[in-house]
């Protein structure tokens, strides 16, 4: 009997994946696997030779997610499954699950069919503080900005961001930045086959006068350990919440193959309270290099859904 065929899927920015999983391939070898790596867009590539796909280094999905959507449901047996990519490539799914009794981030949103004034951008950023502005649709930190509300030229930045991707298309999001992040960073929990595998916590990336327009946010583990009983409990009512939305929205349960669940504290002084900052089903990263066990698991958990 021929070894399974799985397909890692990747972007022409990273024909041979991200360095974070560069030993991937290997590892499925290992197992018995055969690894393919392919590029999501690339027309010579045969979808339907492999046994399972599973997405990865699609850095650049979201510039293209219209043709990213569609290519993803013409992929038989892709994972994650075609229907979470859909709900997943937009940020408003935050909204979703707030309205199911998640804490997200508080986050005003200006739609480009509104087509605000400069003035009216202005209006709804925060009056103090630090604040956040991205597209509702972004991978890797692209389009991502922190700015200073009391500062002239900050805001003035910041309006500009805004109306540069509103005038495309984008909607945007604004968040006032957690200065609790500066002092405790952010937590990442990652699911594989439905189960809490491990934990990393991540340094703050965004520094006062960060923006980042076209590159790839590469973020810094600081600690790698299994979660707290606290975390888990985080972990359980998250997952209840996104497979009940998921059921609403396509009818049927899914088992994720991944998923990166990221949060952060909601005040720097009570580090057991958290907001959901997102839920990533399409090309996280899962810090497979932070520990030679997180490898281990993700093979371990491709190999399982090859064998199904």
């Amino acid at each position: 009997m021929a070894d399974p065929i799985v397909t890692l899927v990747t972007s022409a920015d990273f024909p041979n994946l991200t360095e974070d999983e560069a030993g991937l391939p290997d590892a499925l070898r290992q197992r018995g696997i055969e690894p393919r790596v392919a590029v999501w867009n690339d027309p010579d590539v045969d979808w339907n030779a492999s046994d399972l796909t599973v997405i990865r280094s699609a850095r650049d999905y979201a510039r293209h997610v219209n043709k990213f959507r569609k290519w993803a449901a013409s992929v038989p047996r892709l994972l994650n499954q075609p229907e979470l990519v859909e709900w997943n490539s937009d940020k408003h799914y935050l909204r979703e699950l707030a309205a199911h009794g998640l804490p997200t981030i508080p986050t005003t949103w200006l739609e480009p069919e509104a087509h605000y004034s400069k003035h009216q951008v202005h209006t709804r950023f925060p009056a103090d503080g630090d604040f956040v502005v991205k597209p509702a649709v972004s991978s890797g930190g692209r389009g991502t900005g922190r700015y200073t509300a009391t500062d002239a030229t900050s805001r003035s930045e910041a309006i500009l961001h805004a109306q540069h991707e509103l005038r495309h298309g984008r909607s945007v999001m604004v968040q006032r930045y957690l200065d609790a992040i500066d002092q405790t960073g952010e937590v990442s929990l990652v699911f594989l086959n439905g189960i809490v595998s491990y934990r990393v916590e991540k340094q703050a990336m965004l520094h006062p006068r960060y923006r980042n327009e076209n590159e790839v946010k590469v973020e810094n583990v600081l600690n790698n350990r299994p979660p707290s009983e606290h975390e888990l409990v985080w972990a359980e009512r998250v997952r209840q919440v996104l497979h009940e939305v998921i059921r609403e929205r396509t009818g049927r349960d899914h088992l994720m193959l991944f998923d990166r669940v990221d949060l952060v504290p909601a005040a720097k002084d009570d580090p057991n309270e958290f907001y959901l900052m997102e839920i990533s089903l399409i090309d996280s990263s899962l810090y497979l290099s932070a520990d030679p066990q997180n490898l281990e698991k993700f093979a371990d958990a491709i190999a399982v859904r090859a064998s199904w």
